[in-house]
């Protein structure tokens, strides 16, 4: 009796953790991909950055660590925004209600320059990609946030200064939402990807209206589901579903 409510508890694990988040590889015009969607209405989305000593996590292990100190479990997670070299945000960074860092709207170098860029905002059943005036201007009051950019489809539209003829190839990851603020995707190329292949990955493969740019070239992912704990350097922000362990 005893294994066999060990095996029952097991198997609804597993079916709580399928239903959180459901991670598959594809293939999208010769590309290929992982993707990662999960209902943002009842699943708990969080950024991480800093630990409870104020140290940078920088790890999907060392975040998971902490969560199983409340019971916890990280079950999905990839890095979610651009950074300084002390891992600190370029942009605005929100965490648990408290604003760490302001958003920066003007153009600037890099890809983060490139604007319009944009925030993942996670709120009260509901995640969000705004364009960062957008969010500038409504306010919205998020739970976490993070900036980062270019935006990758505005309103069902590529960022109009992605090439399609670029040569500029990176593996690269980002996230996006539907209008109603429960469908979030996320994804990573699993091979180097221009910003206009990416931008049609979410518009026309994943019928995504408002997607935001990650980063490239140091684009991670944590999908136990697929085997994946991608390692290497400390990353600056995180995005993760947590539930019970």
């Amino acid at each position: 009796m005893i294994r066999a409510l060990a095996v029952a508890c097991a198997l609804l694990g597993a079916a709580s953790q399928a239903q959180a988040v459901d991670c598959k590889n594809i293939a999208f015009e010769q590309n290929r991909y992982t993707v990662c969607e999960a209902d943002a209405g009842s699943e708990d989305l969080r950024l991480f950055l800093y630990g409870p000593q104020n140290n940078v996590l920088g790890q999907f292990g060392a975040i998971d660590g902490v969560l199983g100190e409340n019971g916890e479990q990280l079950i999905f997670a990839m890095n979610a925004g651009m950074y300084h070299s002390d891992r600190s945000p370029v942009g605005l960074y929100v965490e648990n209600g408290v604003e760490l860092k302001g958003a920066v709207a003007d153009p600037g170098p890099g890809n983060f320059g490139m604007v319009p860029n944009g925030v993942f905002c996670i709120r009260e059943g509901r995640a969000d990609v705004f364009e960062t005036l957008t969010y500038l201007a409504q306010k919205p009051a998020c739970r976490f946030a993070t900036q980062s950019g270019p935006m990758l489809v505005i309103k069902g539209e590529l960022h109009p200064r992605f090439l399609p003829d670029s040569t500029s190839r990176y593996v690269r990851n980002g996230v996006g939402t539907g209008p109603e603020g429960k469908r979030v995707v996320f994804a990573i190329s699993r091979n180097a990807v221009t910003f206009h292949e990416f931008g049609r990955l979410f518009r026309d493969g994943l019928g995504i209206d408002s997607a935001l740019y990650f980063d490239g070239n140091i684009s991670r992912l944590y999908a136990p589901e697929l085997g994946r704990s991608d390692g290497g350097f400390a990353l600056g922000p995180v995005v993760g579903i947590v539930t019970p362990r």
